[in-house]
């Protein structure tokens, strides 16, 4: 039997400590989601006993059902506009020869240093100014682009080779055709990468509908989870637990079913095996 080297086992067990860490607090999230009594004493990882009882009251009597239909509504919505907007901008960058366009691409990389809470009063201003303080269009339209998603897809479109768009133009191909039958399938993995990350983004997102979605009716489900947790009406630990559970779902499922295709937009190329 090979003799494993120090320093692999130190590793493995640096890793180990840091997994447990992360992961503990989601496993006594679920435990505590799925206890029936949510008052424990040491370190308890399976209840006594198991109830739904805390998910029945998260969802109907704690509004989290319309806050997740909200979340679906807005995050799907800032998705759309971010990939009409960033993807032909994206391909403008990478392929298009004009006057100014590295200026213009350095403003878009100028952004990307400007906190977001920086620009959330201007932004609050303007959407109370048009009156759409407290409608889905507040939580949507100050998304409507992303200068992130537009340097990440032009940084992989740049890798188109160049010959394959001037055969498409000797074909007759003008711009929308080329972006649409050339540019967009070969840089999905980017694209599917941006998306997933404006998904997580938009989904969790707490500062802005903090500040405009004053009413119940349009809250997300993270303003929605906040608000639960001050409710003096809703102090059980186990509906806490259980909207929590509730919230995090959607985003676990869609990266473990995406994951490969995301990793592979990340480094560049298909991930296999």
């Amino acid at each position: 039997m090979a003799k494993v080297p120090p320093g692999v086992v130190a590793a493995w067990t640096v890793l180990l400590g840091a997994m447990i860490l992360a992961v503990f607090p989601y496993v006594w999230m679920l435990r505590t989601a799925f206890a029936e009594d949510t008052y424990v004493r040491g370190m308890n990882l399976i209840p006594d006993r198991f109830t739904l009882n805390n998910f029945v009251v998260a969802w109907f009597d704690s509004g989290m059902s319309a806050a997740m239909l909200n979340g679906a509504i807005v995050t799907s919505g800032i998705l759309i506009l971010q990939l009409a907007t960033g993807i032909p901008a994206a391909y403008a960058f990478a392929k298009l020869r004009f006057r100014g366009r590295d200026a213009l691409f350095g403003i878009v990389l100028a952004s990307l240093i400007i906190p977001a809470q920086a620009i959330a009063v201007p932004l609050f201003l303007g959407v109370s100014t048009l009156d759409l303080a407290n409608t889905h269009a507040a939580l949507i339209l100050p998304f409507a682009t992303s200068a992130f998603g537009i340097f990440l897809m032009r940084q992989h479109m740049v890798t188109i080779p160049d010959a394959l768009l001037d055969a498409a133009r000797m074909d007759g191909f003008g711009h929308g055709r080329i972006l649409s039958n050339v540019v967009i399938p070969m840089s999905r993995p980017a694209i599917l990468t941006f998306a997933l990350f404006s998904v997580f983004g938009s989904w969790n997102e707490y500062l802005w509908p903090l500040l405009v979605a004053r009413a119940e009716a349009i809250r997300t489900p993270p303003l929605a989870l906040a608000l639960l947790q001050t409710d003096a009406l809703n102090t059980d630990l186990g509906v806490l637990a259980a909207a929590a559970v509730i919230v995090t779902v959607p985003i676990v499922v869609l990266f473990i079913v995406t994951r490969r295709s995301f990793v592979a937009g990340l480094t560049g190329g298909e991930v296999t095996g």
